[in-house]
């Protein structure tokens, strides 16, 4: 994970957030709520962040992790809030932006007092905030939590079963970009570069080689590489190499700030569209990206499955309907594709133009009449 730009003003130690210094990070972007949860008993540290609540209420997982520290936990809330509006905003749903994390091991710390507690911070905030699993939290522990709150996804029996709705929603962004990007209307034969091989990455594989694609894969753990070369007939590298892969689209599936400056110039591939969130480490990393020629499908729309199942799940939550329904990230990249050759405008410029555009529509909406 990397730590973001220092804005001016913004101390370079930040261990140590003061209630001023925080309006002036470099990750706030007038965040509706942050709340500082505790509960010394069931061991519990965390940050809840509602970024906007113009379209619904927020809406985003638990991350559970081994922050280095605070400021670092802070970054990391602040951003993925923010994304998570931006996703649902970009499909059209109606809900906003939230997201939640815990400092500590998942490994080590989590216990069934610390999920209890943090499903009761959760009822707290009156519905304002709907929790979802993330990296270092589950269905399971979801069900825990449910136990104190009604506020949380997978609620319904169909729901509570795994579905890899995140990696089906980025195949369904590989293959609009696919056909914009190289005028074909299927992926067999192309190289795909998979970074990160858990619970996005490897079915994502999976989708793909059943479609004919070559896998280029690495992973952090050699066994996930070893799965995929014996199951999937990928080929793997280190962890880093992976930058260096001879392949027609980079799809990085793990932590987010991966492009780069030292990153970017290694890239072969022509297109970028994955899992991970905020997977440029700067916002300017983005006209790198152009300048190399390589077309970047924005984060928040590839990603924005999970969302999406959430909504459908409210509908009818039979798996082949909420995958039906995660496959219209498809036409919506095709469009944002589409809108920006005509406009010249790179696509996450248009992307972020929707959701602002939609963001305004519904605080207008909101507003009350002039006296």
């Amino acid at each position: 994970m990397r730590a973001p730009a220092v804005r001016p003003g913004w101390p370079a130690d930040a261990g140590s957030v003061t209630l001023l210094s925080m309006f002036e990070h470099p990750e706030f972007d007038a965040h509706e709520m942050v709340a500082f949860v505790h509960d010394r008993a069931a061991g519990l540290s965390a940050l809840v962040a509602i970024h906007s609540t113009a379209l619904g209420p927020g809406f985003g997982g638990c991350r559970m992790y081994p922050y280095r520290d605070e400021a670092e936990a802070l970054a990391d809330v602040l951003r993925l809030s923010r994304g998570m509006t931006y996703k649902a905003a970009i499909c059209d749903l109606p809900y906003g932006g939230g997201k939640s994390v815990i400092l500590g091991d998942p490994r080590r710390d989590k216990t069934p007092a610390l999920l209890h507690a943090m499903g009761r911070a959760v009822e707290r905030f009156g519905g304002r905030y709907i929790i979802a699993d993330d990296v270092g939290t589950s269905l399971d522990d979801l069900a825990v939590m449910r136990s104190e709150t009604r506020h949380t996804a997978a609620a319904t029996d169909a729901a509570k079963q795994p579905l890899p709705v995140t990696a089906w929603g980025v195949l369904n962004a590989i293959q609009a970009a696919v056909a914009h990007a190289f005028a074909r209307s299927d992926i067999e034969g192309l190289a795909v570069a998979v970074q990160g091989l858990g619970h996005v990455g490897y079915p994502l594989c999976r989708f793909l080689r059943e479609r004919g694609a070559r896998l280029v894969v690495s992973d952090v753990d050699a066994a996930r590489s070893c799965r995929a070369e014996a199951e999937l007939a990928a080929a793997s590298v280190p962890a880093d190499a992976i930058y260096d892969a001879e392949a027609d689209v980079f799809s990085p599936c793990a932590l987010g700030g991966v492009l780069d400056d030292a990153t970017i110039p290694r890239l072969k591939a022509r297109l970028v569209c994955g899992g991970a969130n905020n997977q440029l480490a700067e916002a300017r990393h983005d006209a790198a990206l152009a300048a190399r020629g390589i077309l970047y499908v924005p984060d928040y729309l590839a990603n924005a499955g999970g969302v999406i199942d959430f909504h459908q799940e409210s509908i009818d939550d039979r798996p082949s309907a909420v995958l039906a329904s995660v496959a219209r990230i498809r036409a919506i990249t095709a469009s944002v594709l589409v809108r920006s050759a005509a406009t010249g405008q790179r696509p996450l410029a248009v992307a972020d133009a929707i959701v602002a555009e939609r963001l305004a529509a519904a605080r207008a909406r909101r507003r009350p009449p002039s006296a």
